[in-house]
């Protein structure tokens, strides 16, 4: 057993002598290098995005189901429907809205951003985070308060650093007290997020002269029986509206998660597929120079099998050195595509996720290639006969 030893380890001396005393070898590492990395930085790019899309839409807000209405006389939310989607089963908060956009104006800064009316539910149902002061409440609702809650932007853009809360701002021309500012939720689905003012439902309906409510968001109280709760609306809208089933939408932000899960999880694999090909194409290149190898090294191959070498000997010799080019080509791969990543991200904002059994999978894959790509030079060599391998010139 310790000869056996021995022996394996003299042949990865061997191998790591002739890549050293060998420029070949180094360049043919390149092609298992480029595959590696490419496999790593890839799929790393492709999972930080699948990360990302996911964070911009849970961003939204989490086990939510959205209605939009398409402003018809037909289908009209009112308080009594809100009332009745609040009573499904499984819904844990409502939250209605109406939208629109508006002019914002203190001293001579103004700016257009987006208005949201709603209720003191928004603030669960789309994960907002007050950063400074507070939030709406159902006492503002009630007695149409003339507050706003400001978006990260829209603060930054009217008050610099400056505190607004408890200063006002003209929005189309009337007067509103600033409660509070949000916590930055950055773009979300090709949107700005905090480019936003948000005031009471009842105030924004009498501000934009709008009482039709045209999106009402639904949060269910756990994501695993969405699809069910899902059901429980539709069926509570068609008895509201029997005749309107074309003027309305429901939308189940988890259908949204499955499909750009399905979307890129195939991206990956086509990415993953594109860079298994480097990997295969550097596997050739072994092949070849592993092939000239044994030519160049045919003497050296009688030689040794003219003192007792047998042919398993010089089967494992060279297919060992198959397997320690490729493996040197798969950690300095790991290194490269690992360092490219992070210049990616660095320098082209990408987000860059990487994964231990994506870097081990993809050298287990450049050691199965240098196994499968050397075992014909290595065949090839140790069936050569000793005879004509000693006169070979």
């Amino acid at each position: 057993m310790k000869v056996k030893e021995l022996g394996i380890l003299q042949s990865v001396k061997m191998a790591l002598r002739s890549i050293k005393g060998n420029k070949l070898p180094l360049l043919t590492m390149l092609g298992i290098i480029i595959g590696v990395s490419s496999v790593i930085v890839l799929i790393s790019i492709a999972r930080g995005s699948t990360q990302n899309v996911t964070s911009q839409i849970n961003s939204l807000g989490t086990n939510l189901l959205t209605i939009n209405t398409f402003g018809t006389e037909q289908v009209k939310l009112t308080d009594d429907s809100i009332e009745k989607l609040k009573a499904v089963q499984g819904i844990q908060a409502v939250s209605p809205a109406v939208s629109g956009r508006v002019t914002v104006k203190r001293d001579r800064t103004s700016a257009q951003v987006s208005l949201t009316g709603t209720n003191s539910a928004y603030q669960d149902v789309r994960e907002m985070k007050v950063a400074e002061g507070r939030f709406l409440s159902d006492l503002d609702i009630e007695y149409r308060q003339k507050i706003v809650v400001l978006g990260s932007e829209t603060a930054q853009t009217l008050f610099g650093i400056e505190s607004p809360i408890g200063q006002h701002i003209q929005i189309d021309g009337t007067s509103f007290k600033i409660v509070g500012v949000l916590e930055s939720k950055g773009g979300s689905m090709g949107q700005s997020g905090d480019d936003i003012v948000i005031m009471p439902l009842s105030t924004a309906e009498r501000l934009i002269k709008n009482t039709a409510i045209s999106t009402v968001y639904l949060q269910g109280k756990n994501n695993a029986n969405m699809n069910f709760v899902m059901a429980e609306v539709e069926m509570t809208m068609k008895r509201l509206f029997p005749n309107g089933t074309d003027e309305y939408s429901i939308f189940n932000q988890q259908d949204l998660m499955d499909t750009m899960s399905s979307v890129t999880s195939t991206m990956t694999m086509m990415l993953g597929g594109i860079a298994g090909i480097s990997l295969l194409v550097g596997g050739i290149g072994i092949m070849n120079i592993m092939l000239v190898s044994v030519s160049e090294r045919t003497k050296e191959i009688g030689i040794r099998k003219a003192i007792g070498a047998k042919r398993r000997d010089i089967l494992l010799q060279f297919l060992i050195e198959a397997v320690v080019l490729s493996s040197l080509g798969g950690v300095i791969g790991i290194l490269a595509g690992i360092g490219l990543g992070n210049l990616l991200s660095s320098f082209m904002s990408l987000t860059v996720s990487y994964s231990t059994s994506v870097i081990l999978m993809s050298f287990l894959f450049s050691l199965f290639v240098g196994v499968v790509f050397g075992v014909f030079p290595a065949n090839k060599a140790s069936r050569l006969n000793p005879i004509q391998a000693l006169r070979f010139e």
